[in-house]
C-alpha cells in the first residue's frame, strides 16, 4: 500500500495517489452517466484509474494536453487508459490496454511551466472497440462495461470486511504510510468503492491492477484483491522483520563501543594497561633472538606502533599476531647435522629395502657438508608408483641426518597464497604453509616433504605451482618472500624433497628446478624381504601378535603376492597381511594357540581363493591375441591385443577406448603389412575383402602411447596367417612405416610386470637394452630377453 501525502506528479511518472470524493454516494449512479459512444483517449503510465477514484494529474504530453483541452471544453469526458509498457515515451495503438475507465475532469489548473495539472474522476469502465484516428490524439469507438450491483449475501459482506482488516494490517506495518488512513478505510461503507479505491493504493504490478479493472464481477475482483493483500501483507512483515533486526544489531554494536570506552577510562584511571606487560616479554625474547638486521628493525618498528596502539581496535590483534610470528620463527637457529655416513647408511637400510639410487644421493650430499662445511640444499624429486614408501622415505633420511622433519601435502592445493601467505590486513589472514611448518619444528633447515607436487591444482582461484618456482630456487630461495611476514626469509639450508607419481603432471619450469630420482615398482624378491623385514613385524604389533612365533615361509609370501596382488608397491600387500593378522587373532583368543607355520592352504582357507593367475596366458593361445607391456602411473601392467576378421570391404575398426597415438600405431601397423605382404605370405586380397578388428580389453580404463605397436603388428599379422603368437611371450616397442623397432619408456617396471605375470620371453628395441641391464638379475631370472631392430625380427620370434 502506499498512501502518501497529495503529490502532484506528471503522468510519465504515474505514481498517483488516489483520492476520496467529497461525495461517496457518487458511486451508487456511476452507471446511470451517459457514456458517449466515441471519446478522446487519455494514455498513463504507471498506473490504473479505477471507477469512483479521484486522480490528480500533470499532463505533459503535447497529444494528451490537447485532448484534455478539448474534452474539458466539451462534456468534460475523457477515456482513461492504461499503457502496456510503462517506457514507451510515445504510445501506439498497440501499446495501449483494451480496458479502461470514463473519467470526469473535475478541475483543470494551467502551470507556469506549460504543463497542465488536472483532477479527474472515474466514473464508468469501458472497452475500446476501435481507435480510428491518432492525431492529433486518440479517438476510439467504446462501448460502456455495466458495473454489477452489490452481492448481499453473507459471504460477499465477510470479503468486504476481511479486504478492510488486511488493509489496516498493512497500514500499520509500513512507517511511510500515515496512521489516518485506516481511519479512511474503516468509514468507507460502499462495498464496490471501498474495492477500487484499495485496488488503486495497492503497491502492486501494473499488470495486477489492469486485472482486477478487466474483472466484470465484482466478486471475482474482491477475490483477486484479497489474494494480492495476502501477498503485500507477508512482504510488510517480512520487511519489518529486518528493519527491526537491522536496528537491534547496530543497538548492540553502540552499546559494545561505549562500554568499551569506559573501560579504556577506567584503565587509564587506574594508571596502565595490562598489555604493557605482554610487550615487555616481546622485548624480553626480542633480545635473545638470533635474527638478521632487517627482521630486528622491522620488529622494532612492529613494537613501537603496537605501543601507541590500544588492545580494544582491532588493529591490535593484527600488529601483535605479527610480531608473535617473527618471535616463533627460527630465524638463525639450526640443527646439527650428523656427518656419520656409515651410520646414516646403516639407518637408511634398516628404514628400507632397496632404494640404492637415493641413499647414495643421500650419502653423497653429507659427504660434502662434512667437507665444505656449508652448502646449499639439493632439491630432490622422488618419482614413483603409489605404495613403494617415496614419503616414508623421507622421515629416514630426517633420521640419517639428524635433522627435523615435516611434510607439507600439496595434492589438491589451489591457492598461492597457501604457498606465500596472506597480505595480514585480511581478516583471517594467515602466513604460508612453508613458515607454519618452519615455525613449528623450530628449525630452519629441516628435512621438508612436498608430498604429491604433481596434484597442485591450477584453476582461476590460482596458480600455486608458479608460487613454489620461488621456493624450489636454490638461487631464489635464501630470500623468500612471504607476504604475512612482509619480510625475506632464508630457505637455502631446508632440504625439500618432492614426491610425484607423474612427472609429467608437474609444471615445466617446477621441473626444471627439481632433481628427479626415479623409483620403480619393487620385484617379487624385493617384496618378500620388505614383507619379512618391516610388514610383518608392524601387522604383528598392530594386531597384539607380538609375543607370538608363528611363522610365515617364503614361499607362502610368494604365492600371496604373486596369486592376491597386482601392484608395484606394497600397500596391498599389506592389506592382506592385515587380514592374516586379524584372522590369527581370533584364533588365539579363541582357541588360546596359534600354528607354528602358515602354509599355502592356510591362506587360501583366510583369504579366498586367489585373485590373479596366469593361466591367462596359456587360454588366450590363440591366431591374432598378443600379450603387450604397458606402464601406468601405479606401475607396469600386461594388456592383450585382440584381432579378428570378418567380411567386408577392408576396413580398420579399432575399440577398447585407445587414444589418438595408439591409434596411429594401428594404422601403421596395417599399412606396413600390406606393402610388405608377399614378403610374410599374406594374400593381398585380403585387405580388400576382410575387415579388420582391433580390441585392446578393459575398455572402461584409457589407453595410449606409441608402445604397443609391435604388439598390434604382431596380432594383425598372426590374424591374417592364421598363425598363433608364442605362449608366455610379451612385447612392446614403438614402430615405423620402414619397419624399424624404436625404444620405449617404463622397461623396469613393465619387465617386472611380466615377471609378476609369469611370462617367459619379452621382446624388445635393442636400445632398451641398456635399461635391462640396470634391472638387479636376481629380479628377472626365469626371463628370456630378445633384443631386435626391425619389424622383421619380431614376426620371426612371435610367430610359431
Amino acid at each position: 500500500m502506499s498512501i502518501e501525502k497529495f503529490l502532484l506528479r506528471s503522468e510519465d511518472e504515474m505514481d498517483f495517489l488516489p483520492i476520496i470524493p467529497l461525495n461517496e454516494s457518487e458511486q451508487e449512479d456511476l452507471n446511470g452517466i451517459e457514456v458517449p459512444a466515441e471519446i478522446a483517449l487519455l494514455p498513463l503510465r504507471n498506473t490504473v484509474l479505477f471507477p469512483g477514484v479521484v486522480l490528480p494529474i500533470t499532463v505533459g504530453r503535447d497529444k494528451s494536453i490537447k485532448a484534455v483541452n478539448d474534452a474539458y471544453k466539451g462534456d468534460k469526458l475523457i477515456g482513461v487508459i492504461a499503457q502496456k509498457d510503462s517506457n514507451i515515451e510515445d504510445p501506439a495503438i498497440t501499446d495501449l490496454e483494451q480496458v479502461g475507465t470514463v473519467a470526469r475532469i473535475v478541475k483543470m489548473i494551467k502551470m507556469p511551466d506549460g504543463g497542465t495539472t488536472i483532477i479527474i474522476q472515474g466514473k464508468n469502465r469501458f472497452l475500446v472497440e476501435s481507435i480510428f484516428t491518432e492525431d492529433p490524439y486518440f479517438k476510439a469507438k467504446i462501448k460502456k462495461l455495466e458495473e454489477q450491483e452489490n452481492p448481499k449475501d453473507e459471504d460477499f459482506n465477510a470479503y468486504v470486511a476481511n479486504i478492510k482488516d488486511l488493509a489496516a494490517d498493512i497500514v500499520q506495518l509500513s512507517p511511510n504510510i500515515p496512521a489516518e488512513a485506516s481511519i479512511i478505510l474503516r468509514n468507507i461503507e460502499n462495498p464496490s468503492f471501498l474495492i477500487h479505491f484499495v485496488s488503486s493504493n495497492l503497491n502492486t504490478d501494473i499488470k495486477d491492477k489492469q486485472r482486477l479493472l478487466e474483472l466484470n464481477q465484482i466478486r471475482q475482483r474482491a477475490d483477486l484483491l484479497m489474494q494480492l493483500l495476502q501477498k503485500e501483507l507477508q512482504f510488510a512483515e517480512l520487511k519489518n522483520k529486518v528493519t527491526t533486526k537491522t536496528r537491534t544489531e547496530i543497538d548492540k554494536q553502540q552499546r559494545e563501543y561505549f562500554l568499551q570506552q569506559q573501560m579504556k577510562s577506567i584503565k587509564e584511571e587506574l594508571g596502565g594497561d595490562s598489555n604493557v606487560q605482554e610487550l615487555k616479554e616481546m622485548q624480553k625474547k626480542a633480545e635473545a633472538k638470533k635474527w638478521p638486521v632487517a627482521a630486528k628493525e622491522l620488529f622494532k618498528k612492529g613494537i613501537e606502533k603496537l605501543e601507541r596502539m590500544h588492545p580494544s581496535t582491532p588493529d591490535y590483534s593484527v600488529a601483535y599476531n605479527h610480531l608473535d610470528l617473527m618471535l616463533e620463527l627460527p630465524w638463525e637457529t639450526y640443527t646439527e647435522d650428523h656427518y656419520e655416513l656409515k651410520k646414516a647408511m646403516k639407518t637408511l637400510d634398516s628404514d628400507h629395502y632397496g632404494m640404492h639410487k637415493i641413499k647414495e644421493r643421500i650419502v653423497e650430499y653429507l659427504a660434502v657438508l662434512k667437507l665444505k662445511g656449508d652448502m646449499k640444499s639439493p632439491i630432490l624429486c622422488f618419482v614413483g608408483p603409489p605404495g613403494i614408501g617415496k614419503t616414508s622415505l623421507g622421515r629416514s633420511i630426517a633420521n640419517a641426518i639428524g635433522r627435523k622433519y615435516v611434510r607439507l601435502s600439496l595434492g589438491g592445493l589451489h591457492d598461492e597464497s597457501e604457498i606465500r601467505g596472506h597480505r595480514k590486513t585480511y581478516i583471517g589472514a594467515m602466513p604460508g604453509r612453508i613458515l607454519q611448518s618452519i615455525r613449528k619444528v623450530k628449525s630452519s633447515n629441516p628435512v621438508m616433504i612436498l608430498d604429491e607436487i604433481d596434484k597442485v591444482g591450477n584453476d582461476f582461484r590460482g596458480d600455486p605451482s608458479s608460487a613454489l618456482l620461488e621456493v624450489l630456487d636454490p638461487e631464489q630461495n635464501h630470500t623468500f618472500y612471504d607476504n604475512y611476514l612482509e619480510s625475506e626469509y632464508d630457505l637455502s639450508k631446508v632440504l625439500f624433497i618432492a614426491t610425484a607419481n607423474n612427472v609429467q603432471n608437474i609444471q615445466p619450469a617446477l621441473r626444471d628446478r627439481l632433481e628427479i630420482i626415479d623409483l620403480s615398482g619393487y620385484a617379487v624378491e624385493e617384496k618378500i624381504e620388505i614383507a619379512k623385514r618391516h610388514l610383518l613385524p608392524k601387522q604383528k604389533d598392530l594386531h597384539g601378535l607380538k609375543s607370538s612365533n608363528f611363522k610365515i615361509s617364503d614361499k607362502v609370501l610368494e604365492k600371496l603376492i604373486q596369486d592376491y596382488t597386482r601392484e608395484s608397491g606394497v600397500r596391498e600387500l599389506d592389506r592382506q597381511l592385515a587380514s592374516i593378522m586379524r584372522y590369527q587373532a581370533k584364533q588365539l583368543a579363541f582357541k588360546g594357540k596359534l600354528k607354528a607355520v602358515l602354509t599355502a592352504e592356510d591362506i587360501e582357507k583366510i583369504i579366498g581363493k586367489p585373485k590373479y593367475s596366469n593361466d591367462i596366458y596359456k587360454t588366450a593361445n590363440m591366431a591374432g591375441v598378443a600379450v603387450g607391456l604397458a606402464w601406468t602411473y601405479v606401475g607396469g601392467d600386461i594388456l592383450f591385443i585382440e584381432t579378428s576378421l570378418s567380411d567386408g570391404k577392408g576396413e580398420l575398426k579399432l575399440t577398447g577406448n585407445l587414444g589418438n597415438v595408439m591409434k596411429e600405431s594401428a594404422s601403421t601397423a596395417l599399412t606396413y603389412l600390406q606393402s610388405n605382404a608377399k614378403k610374410y605370405n599374406i594374400d593381398s586380397k585380403l585387405f580388400e575383402k576382410k575387415n579388420i578388428h582391433i580390441h585392446v580389453p578393459e575398455g572402461a580404463v584409457p589407453k595410449d602411447g606409441p608402445s604397443a605397436g609391435v604388439t598390434m603388428m604382431t596380432a594383425i599379422a598372426s590374424a591374417l596367417t592364421g598363425k598363433r603368437v608364442k605362449p608366455f611371450l610379451a612385447m612392446t616397442g614403438e614402430i615405423t612405416l620402414r619397419g624399424q623397432v624404436l625404444p620405449v619408456g617404463g622397461i623396469k617396471e613393465k619387465v617386472l610386470a611380466a615377471k609378476r605375470a609369469g611370462l617367459k620371453e619379452i621382446i624388445l628395441c635393442s636400445q632398451n637394452q641398456k635399461d635391462v641391464e640396470e634391472i638387479e638379475t636376481e629380479f628377472i631370472k626365469g626371463i628370456k630377453f630378445h633384443f631386435v631392430k626391425t619389424m622383421n625380427q619380431v614376426l620371426e620370434l612371435a610367430l610359431i
